[in-house]
């Protein structure tokens, strides 16, 4: 019985591995590293989980973060995926990917001092705010 519970556990663990939905965010802007604010938000289609939005700090900045999960992107490979900052006073800063650009960051914007929320846009995929951080 204890070899079985093990071989439950070890296959559960190797299961959530490959699930797609984790990704290690490395911000190529922000060399210094950056720290996430916020909840993460889901964007879904029906059942199917179309990506993550995210918020994040660093180098003095605002972030916004958007991943198109490999699940979503292998049957929807003509998408565009775009993220903004939107900030206490009303502005944003947007960046969008290309065609099928699976990961996107906002070009980050000067609004520490805000409060900010992140908005993630896949084409055909659907839209989503992360929570509001002050």
């Amino acid at each position: 019985m204890k070899k079985l519970s093990a071989t439950v556990l070890a296959a559960a663990a190797i299961a959530l591995t490959f699930t797609g939905s984790a990704h290690a965010e490395t911000n190529p802007k922000c060399p210094s590293g950056v720290t996430k604010i916020g909840s993460t938000k889901y964007i879904k289609s029906g059942s199917a989980t179309v990506a993550s939005v995210k918020q994040f700090k660093g180098c003095g900045k605002n972030w916004g973060y958007i991943y198109v999960w490999d699940s979503w992107k292998a049957s929807h490979g003509n998408f565009i995926a775009a993220v903004t900052i939107t900030r206490g006073d009303g502005g944003i800063d947007e960046n969008s990917g290309s065609r099928g650009q699976q990961e996107v960051w906002s070009n980050g914007a000067n609004t520490l001092q805000f409060c900010t929320m992140a908005y993630g846009t896949v084409s055909g995929g659907g839209a989503g705010f992360t929570n509001e951080v002050c």
